[in-house]
């Protein structure tokens, strides 16, 4: 027989013991005298049996392992937040499983319920869905600690850690327009994602509180990928009358705008100014350097950590949720319209 083939009911036999003595010799619980521990171990080791003990810490819910679900393990900011979070839980001997969404909704679900099948002690979650919740709902409802991360479902009654997105994608209207430009450009994702809509109203009323009328044609949809918002920008800034400013919503169609502006032969800021929602590395290595608006980043996965362990640890509390206030970072992407 195979070491593989070997399991606890062989052992037991070959120690002459009940499989629930070999068990408890095995993994030192309950009481096994010393001459007949001693026997179990020795068919063990005689055997070549060992004990799949992260089945059995999975199969009890004794592992200490989080899950987190971001939209797109792809987009910097939540690459950085995986990095954050897998450093504060592991301070406190948690390890971390990741699984992305890829902003999908239905994978989403299928990724919930595999984890939960898992018996994974909580959650952190960045919801796809600002509307269709009703999975996270009932994740909560049956008591799994869950922290949701960059977005918000208001019918979801658990902690939760974001940013100001709307009166951040206002400022940085606000800067566009106090520098003379009033055909602003915007490139957004879906608006079914939480952050999605909070950006697109900061947008606008940035835009309503200075007078200027919204202009839809203006307004790019795009899948919050480079090559998607590269195809995106070319579509609005081939019309006649486009854009003399653009506004993108995360730092992955930040990219792609810069891509497709460039197969343009548009120069930035002198034929096109450019504000991104999210700092990002390149920002500061591109020739000008991108004006952006950033999130406190390295703050947002380690609270949102700490509030799972407390929850993990037995801490009852009402539903907890902090909303850090953005940065506008003024550098050279934005020149002034005459």
């Amino acid at each position: 027989m195979t070491q593989k083939g070997i399991t606890l009911r062989d052992v037991a036999a070959a120690a002459n013991v009940s499989r629930a003595t070999a068990a408890r010799a095995l993994n030192s619980y309950g009481y096994v005298g010393d001459e007949t521990a001693l026997r179990v171990l020795e068919a063990a080791e005689r055997l070549g049996y060992r004990a799949n003990l992260v089945a059995q810490a999975l199969r009890s819910g004794q592992l200490p392992i989080v899950g987190f679900v971001p939209g797109d393990i792809q987009n910097p900011f939540f690459a950085r937040i995986a990095h954050d979070i897998e450093v504060e839980l592991r301070k406190h001997r948690h390890n971390l499983l990741i699984a992305s969404s890829e902003e999908n909704i239905e994978q989403e679900k299928e990724l919930l319920e595999s984890l939960r099948s898992l018996s994974i002690r909580g959650f952190i979650l960045a919801p796809t869905s600002a509307t269709d919740s009703e999975h996270i709902v009932r994740l909560v409802r049956d008591g799994a600690p869950v922290v949701l991360i960059d977005r918000v479902v208001k019918e979801v009654h658990c902690d939760s850690v974001g940013v100001d997105n709307e009166g951040g994608a206002g400022e940085a209207v606000d800067y566009l327009v106090a520098n003379g430009h009033k055909r602003i450009g915007l490139l957004r994702d879906e608006s079914r994602i939480f952050t999605a809509q909070e950006r697109l109203a900061g947008y606008r009323n940035s835009l309503q509180s200075h007078g200027i009328a919204l202009d839809e044609s203006l307004i790019s949809v795009s899948r919050s990928t480079v090559e998607h918002a590269v195809e995106a920008t070319i579509r609005l800034f081939s019309r006649r009358n486009r854009p003399t400013a653009l506004f993108t919503v995360d730092s992955m169609m930040t990219q792609g705008a810069l891509l497709g502006l460039r197969s343009l032969g548009l120069a930035i800021p002198n034929d096109v100014s450019l504000v991104g929602f999210d700092d990002f590395n390149l920002a500061t290595f591109t020739d000008p350097q991108i004006t952006v608006v950033a999130q406190p980043i390295s703050e947002i996965g380690p609270l949102a950590a700490k509030l799972l362990l407390e929850r993990l640890a037995g801490k009852k509390v009402a539903p907890r949720h902090t909303r850090f206030p953005t940065r506008l970072v003024i550098r050279g992407s934005v020149a002034h319209q005459r």
